[in-house]
């Protein structure tokens, strides 16, 4: 984060820099959106660091308002805010209900009812410079919650042992920018610029490091999702036979097949049957006499 210094041109140059590196640093997950728009889901992928990046947009422009030469602060930030509702709008489309739930509920509290009591609160409780110093701080905790927001994609390349929901473009360019951000806030002496980004580089390289050691290591699914699947399974033991099938032009195949044996008839069916059979082998009698009768009258 930074803003515009005519007087410092080093301070300037950094601050242009960080403009140029941040663009970026929101383009980045591209790749991640075209990956959901191609698929048409969201596979594992969060939305919860898009939100939190929106919010903490949203005030270092209102930060941008109440200072004076921070052009480039609002600018970047601007711009931010754009492709991070394009972003959270595109996850909306493609999410499932329960995130879908979990994403407007975040927004309504986060960017619309924390949002609005800042604002509300800085304008009727402070003034003046009071009020810049109070809304800073409130930029530097949220700044930082921006970096530690993808603390959940960290445990879950360590729990699955798998890169593919953490790009490294991203985590590079967040490294990064925080590096240069860093150096403008030390030039123009601005904390609430410099303290950010201090733990923003921190993230950064844990996240490459990680990148570094987990991405040619074997994916695992996690204990939970193995148990789920095996509740799906019913496992039912039966006697088998082993039969060879010859294919043209093929070598022939061993396919099982379940033997079929006739259910076993208890005493009680079998008297039943036996008394069926004998009633129906008087009435065969019967009836045979009685055509033997009827010819005897012919």
């Amino acid at each position: 984060m930074a803003g515009l210094s005519l007087q410092h041109p080093l301070a300037f140059a950094f601050g242009l820099l960080g403009n140029v590196i941040s663009f970026m640093t929101y383009l980045a997950p591209l790749p991640t959106f075209y990956r959901i728009y191609k698929n048409k889901s969201t596979e594992s992928f969060q939305s919860v660091p898009y939100v939190v990046a929106l919010f903490s947009a949203m005030l270092w422009i209102y930060y941008a308002l109440l200072k004076s030469d921070e052009c480039l602060l609002i600018t970047i930030n601007s711009a931010g805010c754009v492709i991070e509702t394009l972003y959270i709008a595109l996850y909306l489309t493609y999410a499932p209900k329960k995130a879908k739930l979990f994403t407007a509920k975040l927004l309504l509290l986060l960017n619309v009812g924390v949002f609005g009591l800042i604002l509300l609160l800085t304008l009727l409780l402070s003034a003046g410079q009071n009020r810049v110093v109070i809304l800073g701080w409130v930029c530097v905790g949220f700044s930082v919650s921006v970096f530690v927001a993808p603390l959940s994609i960290i445990h879950q390349v360590v729990r699955t042992r798998s890169v593919e929901f953490m790009p490294f473009s991203l985590s590079l360019s967040l490294t990064v920018s925080a590096v240069v951000w860093f150096l403008y806030g030390l030039l123009i002496k601005d904390k609430y610029v410099a303290l950010p980004n201090v733990l923003g580089f921190t993230f950064g390289v844990i996240q490459m490091g990680l990148y570094a050691i987990y991405r040619n290591a074997t994916p695992r699914v996690p204990a939970k999702e193995e148990a789920d699947d095996k509740e799906d399974i019913v496992v039912v033991k039966v006697p088998e036979h082993v039969v060879t099938i010859a294919k043209l032009g093929a070598p022939a195949a061993e396919l099982k097949t379940h033997e079929v044996r006739p259910a076993m008839a208890t005493p009680m069916e079998e008297a039943g049957s036996e008394n069926d059979k004998a009633v129906a082998k008087q009435e065969n009698g019967t009836v045979a006499g009685k055509g033997d009768n009827d010819g005897d009258q012919v």
